[in-house]
């Protein structure tokens, strides 16, 4: 009987933010050497959009559905989705359904599940994009209707706790907006603002609402405001710090 490995994300359409999911699921894997490892997006779009280019990736479903032949006495599971979110509920639904069909059938937890999680999270991304004079720096995050939302604005808590009173997280689809950092930030001296994706992949969000030249994407509506703004283009999993808080999580689960 064997182990099976499930890496579970949201998906990425963009080929050059690809990599940051796939530096994750190295490193998951790199934990479990001896389990059978297998990719799962959770984005049905995406999905449909790597289909139509040649690629077949996995629902949820659809991965614990080809592993019922009996070949596995354990299937682990570990998400790169970063909040107790609406994502994360449908897959925790999925993995409830299914568990009557495995010997055993385990789910770890998202990025930032845990006051430590942030906390470690901070550090690592401080270490990552060090203080700079009137600079200040601006995560942007994905949001979410989900009260799990409330992660975002106490992640930048976190931030000014530890002495970074320069860091701001914002959000696209969830609150605080872009309106509600540059209210803070006009409070500041800052002349200089770094903005930098607060998600796992440098994907859509960040190449668009983030950096892209629309009027209404951050950089322009910052550059309006008067400041001089560089736009990091990296997602998080390419950050060793952060494929180790993953990595923790995964050997939580297994002990």
């Amino acid at each position: 009987m064997k182990t099976a490995l499930l890496c579970v994300s949201f998906g990425t359409s963009v080929p050059a933010a690809r990599k940051s999911i796939t530096a994750v699921e190295e490193a998951l894997h790199a934990q479990m050497p001896d389990a059978d490892f297998f990719r799962v997006f959770t984005s049905k779009t995406i999905r449909r959009i790597l289909a139509q280019k040649g690629e077949t990736v996995w629902s949820m479903d659809e991965a614990l559905a080809h592993l019922t032949d009996g070949s596995y006495d354990r299937v682990v599971i570990q998400p790169t989705h970063f909040l107790y979110g609406l994502e994360y509920e449908s897959l925790k639904a999925s993995v409830e359904e299914a568990k009557k069909q495995f010997p055993a059938l385990l789910l770890g937890v998202p990025l930032l599940s845990c006051t430590d999680d942030l906390q470690s999270l901070a550090h690592v991304l401080s270490a990552e994009f060090p203080q700079k004079e009137n600079t200040a720096l601006v995560l942007m995050g994905h949001g979410t209707t989900h009260f799990s939302n409330v992660v975002y604005p106490a992640m930048q808590a976190v931030f000014h706790m530890m002495g970074r009173t320069d860091v701001y997280v914002g959000t696209v689809e969830g609150w605080p907006e872009i309106d509600a950092v540059c209210g803070q930030l006009c409070a500041g001296t800052y002349t200089y603002v770094r903005t930098a994706p607060f998600m796992l992949v440098a994907g859509d969000h960040a190449l668009n609402d983030m950096a892209g030249d629309e009027e209404d994407s951050w950089k322009s509506i910052l550059t309006q405001k008067g400041y001089d703004v560089e736009c990091v283009l990296e997602g998080l999993g390419v950050l060793p710090g952060v494929q180790e808080l993953y990595c923790q999580h995964l050997s939580a689960l297994l002990n």
